[in-house]
């Protein structure tokens, strides 16, 4: 009977985010992929509680590449961009910012963590030029499955799978399967194995 509740209001959660999503689709044209859709992240972001997830949930499942079913996006969190893939029972916790990244499987990611695309996103090489106007990299970043990110955690480089990071870490290396990375910047200090 849980199962069936669920279905239905998943389906419900699907039409009325229906509009939602011809509208980014159109915002995307007019004014940028990442313009169009962010402005739509933001708005569903604000939908509180419960049915605030289903209806977040349903919203990317419609307009990413990916999104697993058993996912919860809580209040507050914003992706920037429409290239992201969140795996099956993944949680993101509120207020989180996360870019174009890969999130795997199971994935436990904390409150007001921030998941960037690299470390590289401004130029800063010339001073006869604004940052504003230099050119930068943007990286994707794949946290691994069966990972969990803490509280505040910052993370500008791959995350392997198994992986715990400590609140407040500042992930700017690679971290490799299994590893527990703490600190600024962050350091693996022991592997789950």
């Amino acid at each position: 009977m849980r199962k069936t509740v669920k279905s239905l209001i998943e389906f419900i959660a699907m039409v009325l985010v229906l509009p939602a999503v011809v509208a980014c689709r159109l915002g995307c044209c007019a004014f940028g992929p990442d313009r169009g859709f962010a402005a739509w992240s933001q708005l569903m972001s604000l939908f509180p509680g419960l049915s605030g997830q289903f209806l977040r949930r349903a919203f990317y499942r419609l307009v990413l590449p990916k999104c697993g079913e058993g996912t919860a996006i809580t209040f507050g969190t914003t992706l920037s961009h429409r290239t992201a893939k969140i795996g099956r029972n993944v949680y993101l916790g509120a207020n989180c910012s996360i870019g174009d990244a890969t999130i795997e499987d199971d994935v436990l990611i904390a409150s007001h963590v921030s998941v960037m695309n690299g470390s590289e996103q401004h130029g800063t090489a010339r001073l006869d030029i604004p940052i504003r106007e230099q050119p930068g990299c943007f990286r994707p970043v794949t946290i691994g499955e069966d990972s969990w990110i803490g509280e505040r955690a910052i993370i500008a480089a791959n995350v392997g799978r198994h992986c715990i990071i400590g609140a407040g870490a500042v992930v700017t290396q690679p971290i490799p399967d299994f590893g527990i990375a703490v600190g600024i910047p962050a350091k693996v200090v022991r592997f789950r194995e």
